[in-house]
């Protein structure tokens, strides 16, 4: 094999109160990577503005990384077609690694693990967030909803409900770069344990909702009383968002990873597109137009051509 193509869903993480923990891979954008075998060294060909430098981009970084520990001399020429967008809480970087490290696996035939191949995807993250962690890029190689345990590294994977929905609101912001560092930084060094009781019967009951395939129960329990309401002032709009969908049927709403996008959870049956629509309103409210995707949870990192 001298070339793969692997494209790589969007995700959200934290969920709510499983910040760092959670991640839950949807369908609502996609990056595509194609890796092909040249004579030597890294070459990074992308259309979009990002950087081209290896070690600025996690695509790049994944590969650099994999090529020193599996001591592979071929060079890696790396096409990028972004699809999920950059910097707005949809595992945008995230997408890109797990697309990347699922490649390289493939190209030299090396049949990573799942936990592997996350341990490389997350290292790609540096490049673009300053730190590693594995939320998105978990849910991103493996799909579906994943739990990541660390010191030592191991994510669960648990099939979500076939009928649970999402409504994501993607704001039309300028983002800082580095916005997750920026938003990392706004987080609370010494919780309440009040707070940090409640937050874990969230996260455990989500959990719980996830093993019995219960949208209700997932969506009941996305409540996050420790980093949503320190970050809720980067959102403008957010509270009126939140309460639109709310108000729409919408079961549970929170800030998607980072922000600025923000994810009402809901299942099929429900009316989706006036959750949408009220979700906008609310952007609309703070003067901010917004994007809506109606989504499901998605699949992980595969072969383009399946």
């Amino acid at each position: 094999m001298e070339s793969i193509s692997i494209k790589a869903p969007s995700s959200t993480a934290n969920l709510g109160p499983g910040f760092d923990v959670f991640g839950l891979a949807i369908d609502a954008f996609y990056d595509e990577i194609t890796l092909t075998k040249t004579k030597g060294g890294i070459t990074i060909i992308t259309q979009d503005d990002i950087p081209t430098n290896p070690e600025n981009n996690t695509a790049g970084l994944v590969i650099k990384n994999m090529k020193k520990k599996f001591k592979i001399k071929k060079g890696i020429e790396i096409k990028i077609k972004k699809g999920v967008p950059a910097g707005f809480g949809m595992g945008s970087s995230a997408a890109s690694a797990a697309a990347a490290a699922v490649a390289f696996d493939r190209l030299f035939g090396l049949g990573l693990d799942g936990n592997t191949l996350v341990e490389f995807a997350g290292s790609g993250e540096k490049a673009s967030a300053g730190t590693v962690h594995y939320d998105n890029v978990a849910a991103s190689v493996l799909g579906g909803f994943v739990i990541v345990k660390t010191n030592p590294l191991d994510v669960i994977r648990i099939d979500p409900p076939i009928n649970l929905r999402m409504c994501v609101a993607v704001p039309k912001l300028d983002v800082p770069k580095k916005k997750t560092k920026v938003s990392r930084g706004v987080i609370p060094k010494k919780v309440k344990l009040t707070d940090s009781v409640l937050n874990i019967s969230n996260a455990s009951a989500i959990v719980a909702g996830f093993m019995k395939k219960d949208p209700e129960l997932i969506g009941n329990s996305i409540k996050d009383v420790i980093v949503e309401p320190a970050r809720q002032h980067m959102i403008p709009g957010y509270v009126k968002v939140k309460q639109n969908a709310l108000k729409a049927g919408a079961l549970g709403v929170t800030i998607s990873g980072a922000g600025p996008s923000i994810i009402a959870f809901s299942q099929k049956s429900a009316n989706l597109k006036k959750i949408s629509l009220a979700m906008s309103k609310g952007f609309a409210s703070a003067k901010i137009e917004c994007q809506t995707i109606i989504c499901k949870p998605s699949k992980g990192a595969v072969d383009k051509r399946k």
